[in-house]
């Protein structure tokens, strides 16, 4: 797969709240802009999502897409890649939960490949603009509970 890219934010809570929030596919509608339904299609024995439906519009962009998941046991780590997607080929990505006393630092990681090519620029730009995104507002869900 292509490169990868990569951010991180310090939120202030600790790690289980933040997992939590982020193990809760059918609430992401509500605090994720571009996010328009979601669907879990699998669960494991926690009830964590194995596999999910995502159906985005951000605009410009349009999909609709299956990631499977990885839930690492320490509850630190969730990684997932794609399934199916209309606009995507190929995606891998990662959140990583770093405890620093109280506050935990949240590193995400994404590789997108589209089914339509992309200049590698403009690629890592889209990405750094969905995982900025992403994080400030995994921030504010987390930090307003």
């Amino acid at each position: 797969m292509a490169d990868e890219s990569t951010q991180s934010i310090v939120i202030d809570a600790p790690a289980d709240r933040i997992m939590a929030v982020i193990a809760d596919f059918s609430s992401y509608p509500e605090w994720i802009d571009a996010m328009k339904e979601t669907e879990v299609l699998e669960t494991d024995a926690s009830g964590r999502g194995l596999q999910v439906r995502f159906q985005i519009d951000g605009g410009m962009v349009k999909d609709e897409y299956t990631l499977a998941y990885d839930w690492a046991a320490d509850g630190l780590r969730v990684s997932w890649h794609l399934v199916k997607g209309q606009m995507q080929k190929a995606q891998r990505g990662s959140y990583t939960l770093s405890v620093n006393g109280v506050n935990t630092t949240v590193t995400y990681t994404l590789s997108v490949e589209l089914i339509i090519p992309m200049i590698g620029l403009f690629k890592r730009k889209a990405e750094k603009v969905i995982m900025d995104s992403a994080l400030k507002e995994l921030k504010a869900r987390v930090e307003q509970r």
